[in-house]
């Protein structure tokens, strides 16, 4: 069975939706946006402890401060390669940003390969079931430019 519930964001954000499998969160993104598609419609809203801890991570966030505390959290069908595109996200600073062919390279050394596709990370970015809490709204396109978000560029441009 999954768990939703809802989080009413700040002005100029849309607000976002949390689902949980009753123990760690899985899903968490803006609504309206096209991450809604990957999340499981058929889920019960229910007030849950890892909702409310979600919930305090996201006020901390989004009243400017940086949270000392991570939700539990579960990424379903995670492959390797999602997998090291993620650990690299979480490892980007608050505030900061990095870019696609960044982590590209990077992968590309730890695995000892010549080249990574930069466009391969990007697929990899935008499955991101988490959003905020794993940062893919940090990585950007070259030279900085914001590039597509799952999330929609509104709450991309807005973080």
């Amino acid at each position: 069975m999954k768990y939703k519930s809802f989080y009413k964001t700040p002005e100029g954000f849309s607000d976002m939706v949390m689902i949980s499998d009753g123990e760690a969160l899985t899903n968490l993104y803006f609504e309206g946006s096209r991450d809604e598609k990957k999340a499981d419609k058929f889920s019960e809203e229910r007030e849950l402890e890892i909702f409310r801890e979600t919930k305090k991570w996201l006020d901390i966030y989004f009243g400017g401060n940086v949270p000392d505390f991570t939700p539990k959290y579960k990424i379903e069908n995670l492959t390797p390669f999602r997998k090291e595109v993620s650990d690299m996200m979480i490892k980007i600073p608050y505030g900061k940003t990095v870019t696609y062919g960044f982590i590209a390279k990077e992968i590309a050394k730890k695995q000892g390969r010549e080249k990574m596709s930069a466009q391969a990370v990007g697929g990899a970015v935008g499955w991101n079931p988490l959003c905020i809490i794993i940062p893919c709204h940090r990585v950007v396109g070259k030279k900085g430019k914001l590039t597509g978000y799952g999330g929609g560029m509104e709450n991309k441009t807005a973080l």
